[in-house]
């Protein structure tokens, strides 16, 4: 199961602070695409703080003239501040909606460079990270940027405008008071600087332990059967409860120290306020400024200690984007250890499907010391059978995951009609495979779509005649809307027979020159399983065919079989000559055939 991140992990991000905080560039690249809207919406959000400063000048002015006889005069002022309030509202409304939208075509193309990324992985990527924690940098993380992109970042530059505004203001209005303002202005920083750098840590931490849950329910959740045939409910429920909890507590940490920061600073500075006030009224009194004057200072001090208020909540809210900023861009970042070339070697045309295996050696990197094949050569000639046996863990699906280039070989190398896989693109050479799974994937959608996968072009007659071909067109047309039933999840409409035709019939229907059948057959019952060996001798017998199978009689009309065992070809024969000659394969043989006994 997922082992979630521990909170020593977060601790020591804490020292990355300013790179932290350095994260958010990453943005700019997807944001500069919409320069447009950014421009609008900067101008709008300078638009609305400057409406906002100048509320005060009209609020002053009608104060100081209300006791006036000019009954037009006051009246124009009221008017003047309406009209400010008008237009106050309507760049309000503007500033949002382009920020807003701003925000979403910017997640949106994350989201999308994200997927393209991890996408084109290669296994190897997938041994490091669990699915579950991509789809929470995919879904949670980006949902973070939204909030920043779309509200927090206008927010704050408009109240950092506000805050620059209303105090050079304040200055203009009572220099003495704003001194007095600014002597508060330390006592706000101090607190601010102290628990946002722990708001930080926290905020991490309780991100890694929602990636973390996320990983441990996908697992769990797609392993459901399972879970429930090993009655494993209760301990899944509670390895996902212990992850829920230990977010849930971070996040608690996290809300705590946002509002003890909030009510520090709130506190200072609205005390700060009072206390001015207090100054200012007495100046009043003197006559040393006017009634008007200082309700325009009061409010100047309001606008600017709410400014200063809502950035120390934005703060943490930046910082928080920051960290997800950085997740995503070490997906973005992330080196494959499968590269193509830079400039690709054309494939061959046509590709006749000569298959070469040259002293090739191979460990998964997760076992490195642990040797998958070692010192393989082979060469499997255009239009051949060739079937590769022998026990578990010998190396006959790596074979398969080589060919695919799904890994690089160790040492050695393996070509495609004589050119080196490594040397061309592999959406290039993999047009020319077909692969029948051990385990088939079925998608969630109709069984002609999830045919169609082999060829998205194909017609619906070549879908038909594909799963004929597999023996899976009668149990598809007795499914309640035929074709185009819904398979559900996983295929969990299906039987595992079922599902292993359907993927037949999806290699069947790609047509390719090579086709790779990784226990192809092992799921199905003996009549489907006669069905779809006619179907795969038929289908075979003009291409390179790959056959990986533990029940020897599907490969008994191989054309060559290759028996491996721990990594290297130990025997190359026909079925007659390998039982002829004794071994691994007669003795597998032996007990298959003889004894009836499945050599699993």
């Amino acid at each position: 199961m997922a082992q979630a991140p521990t909170p020593a992990n977060a601790a020591s991000e804490e020292r990355e602070k300013s790179r932290e905080i350095r994260a958010l560039r990453a943005l700019l690249p997807f944001m500069f695409p919409y320069r447009g809207l950014m421009a609008a919406a900067v101008l709008a959000l300078v638009m609305t703080a400057v409406i906002s400063l100048t509320l005060p000048l009209a609020v002053r002015r009608v104060i100081d003239n209300f006791g006036t006889k000019d009954v037009g005069l006051l009246d124009l002022y009221f008017m003047a501040a309406l009209g400010i309030a008008a237009l106050l509202a309507i760049g309000t409304g503007l500033r949002y909606a382009l920020v807003t939208r701003l925000g979403e075509q910017v997640v949106a193309d994350i989201r999308k460079a994200v997927f393209d990324r991890v996408i084109g992985m290669s296994p190897a990527f997938y041994e490091k990270i669990m699915t579950g924690e991509v789809l929470s940098r995919i879904t949670t993380d980006t949902t973070l940027i939204l909030s920043v992109i779309g509200s927090s970042v206008s927010i704050a530059l408009r109240n950092v405008l506000i805050f620059a505004g209303g105090l050079v203001l304040m200055m203009l209005t009572s220099a003495k008071l704003t001194g007095l303002v600014l002597l508060i202005v330390p006592a706000v920083v101090i607190p601010i600087l102290t628990l946002g750098r722990r708001l930080r840590v926290i905020s991490r931490e309780n991100q890694d332990w929602i990636a973390a849950s996320s990983g441990n329910a996908s697992e769990s959740l797609s392993a459901v059967q399972t879970v429930q045939a090993f009655t494993h409910e209760i301990a899944s429920r509670g390895q996902f409860a212990q992850m829920t909890e230990a977010s849930l507590d971070a996040a608690r940490r996290r809300i705590f120290t946002r509002a003890l920061m909030t009510v520090i600073v709130i506190f200072l500075v609205f005390s700060g306020v009072v206390g001015v006030l207090w100054i200012g009224a007495r100046d009043v009194r003197a006559g040393d400024m006017s009634a008007g004057a200082l309700v325009q200072f009061v409010i100047y001090a309001v606008m600017v200690a709410g400014a200063v208020a809502a950035l120390s909540e934005i703060w943490s809210e930046l910082q928080r984007a920051a960290g997800a900023t950085e997740r995503l861009v070490e997906l973005l970042q992330s080196r494959d250890s499968v590269q193509d070339p830079d400039t690709g070697a054309p494939l061959p045309d046509p590709v006749t499907g000569r298959i070469t295996f040259e002293d090739v050696h191979f460990s998964y990197p997760a076992r490195p010391d642990m040797p998958a094949l070692a010192g393989v050569d082979l060469e499997i000639r255009p239009g051949e059978t060739v079937a590769f046996v022998g026990p578990s863990g010998a190396g006959k699906t790596t074979i398969i995951q080589l060919i695919l280039r799904f890994y690089d070989p160790s040492a050695g190398r393996i070509m495609l009609d004589g050119m080196d896989l490594r040397d061309m693109a592999r959406n290039a050479f993999r047009k020319a495979i077909a692969l029948v799974p051990q385990d088939p994937v079925i998608f969630a959608a109709s069984a002609s779509e999830n045919i169609r996968f082999g060829r998205p072009d194909a017609t619906d007659a070549e879908v038909q005649a594909a799963a004929r071909a597999a023996a899976a067109h009668d149990f598809i047309t007795a499914l309640p809307e035929g074709y185009d039933s819904y398979l559900g999840e996983r295929g969990v409409m299906l039987s595992g027979g079922q599902k292993q035709r359907i993927a037949i019939a999806r290699a069947i229907l790609r047509d390719a020159p090579v086709l790779l059948l990784d226990e192809a057959t092992s799921a199905l019952d003996a009549e489907s399983e006669r069905a779809v060996q006619q179907a795969v001798d038929q289908l075979s017998a003009d291409r390179t065919t790959l056959i990986v199978a533990h029940r020897l009689a599907t490969v008994k009309k191989a054309d060559r079989i290759v028996v491996l065992e721990a990594g290297q070809v130990v025997a190359v024969g026909t079925h007659d000559a390998l039982v002829a000659k004794g071994g691994l394969y007669a003795r597998l043989a032996r007990l298959q055939f003889t004894d009836g006994i499945a050599a699993e």
